[in-house]
């Protein structure tokens, strides 16, 4: 199966970069849309000879933003985009730059849950309840399904986020959970019986979510989802009311390395940002002792924040803030030239100098 195909049945709007443009693929039909690199990170997006509609101006924004070394500002020419001018406005996602130019923001572009939540967003009323760590908001049902999907341009496949299915994915699950290298640290091994219990315990408990990590549908990794305030890490951390946290096992074992990495770790956490607004920081407590998964975590932008004792192991408390995660596209790997140099093209530095409104 070709990866246009690929991406056909599992998004219904992408793009990628074409020579000096970008192709937005949608129902089946593709638009190129031209691109004109003014410098110094600012690129215009030129409409395409037919009409262009919301969903094809972010995927080619998207597709601008998602591997870039650099800061990169998408801007549109008012006039030339005026018929779409307030839908952009009333979404947030762009923003008046001067009488001419309109910026397409990497920060706020991907908060949208448009191109990467196929069910959309929700907004969950929020309603405190007492918890074994104080109260916490009651928690919405869990999601059945697709949860999250985005092509990836380094591995030019698409990934994806299901939720486990404790009957159809059981065998999968035992299979994994039983791997050697596996049973190692997350010390779940055990019958088929055993796993098909495992799995019907988190189904009932309302803070755990398992999910499986797929490329180009087929799955790799497996991820345990938990809002941290009714987690055992609630004992050991004034987590936020919507904070969430995650544990992750890689079941197949050719889907290793930095590309691999650098696919699952950031598009998980756009999902929990992206799935519920009001998350406001992403926790973890790999063991101490685990330097490799330490080393990847703080690359990938959490912090250390201490060192504490479970039972079991003694554990840091990692944390990433949505605020930095979006501001520092980390999504897109970056890894800039000049590390120390202040921001050119952030909301923030333009409103301070006054380019943007």
């Amino acid at each position: 199966m070709s990866l246009d195909s690929t991406a056909a049945e599992e998004l219904p709007v992408w793009a990628r970069r074409t020579g000096e443009g970008v192709t937005v693929f949608a129902n089946g039909a593709s638009q190129v849309m031209a691109v004109t690199d003014h410098g110094s990170g600012r690129l215009e997006l030129v409409p395409p000879q037919a009409p262009a509609g919301l969903p094809t101006v972010l995927a080619a924004c998207e597709a601008l933003t998602s591997w870039s070394v650099e800061e990169v500002l998408v801007v549109l020419n008012r006039q030339r985009w005026q018929a779409l001018e307030p839908e952009l406005l009333a979404r947030g996602a762009a923003q008046v730059l001067d009488g001419k130019w309109l910026g397409m923001f990497p920060e706020l572009l991907w908060q949208l849950p448009d191109l990467w939540l196929p069910q959309g967003r929700d907004s969950y009323p929020q309603s405190m309840v007492p918890g074994p760590h104080g109260q916490h908001p009651l928690r919405p049902a869990k999601p059945a399904g697709t949860l999250y999907h985005r092509y990836i341009p380094w591995l030019d496949q698409v990934f994806s986020l299901r939720a486990l299915d404790a009957e159809a994915d059981l065998e999968l699950f035992h299979q994994w959970m039983n791997d050697e290298r596996v049973a190692a640290f997350f010390e779940e091994a055990g019958p088929l019986d055993y796993h098909r219990g495992y799995l019907s315990r988190m189904a009932a408990d309302p803070h755990l979510m398992p999910v499986l990590g797929c490329l180009d549908g087929r799955p790799f990794c497996y991820f345990e989802l938990y809002w941290a305030r009714e987690n055992r890490i609630g004992a050991h951390y004034d987590a936020g009311a919507w904070d969430r946290g995650w544990h992750v096992l890689v079941g197949d074992g050719t889907a290793r390395g930095a590309d691999y990495i650098t696919t699952w770790l950031p598009s998980l956490m756009h999902y929990m940002f992206l799935a519920e607004p009001r998350t406001q920081a992403l926790v973890g407590e790999p063991a101490a002792s685990h330097t490799q998964q330490l080393r990847n975590l703080t690359r990938s932008g959490f912090a250390r924040v201490k060192e504490f004792d479970f039972a079991h192991k003694r554990a840091v408390l990692v944390r990433l803030e949505r605020d930095y995660f979006f501001k520092a596209r980390l999504w897109a790997r970056p890894a800039p030239a000049e590390p120390g140099r202040p921001l050119q093209l952030s909301l923030s530095t333009l409103l301070k100098s006054g380019d943007a409104r």
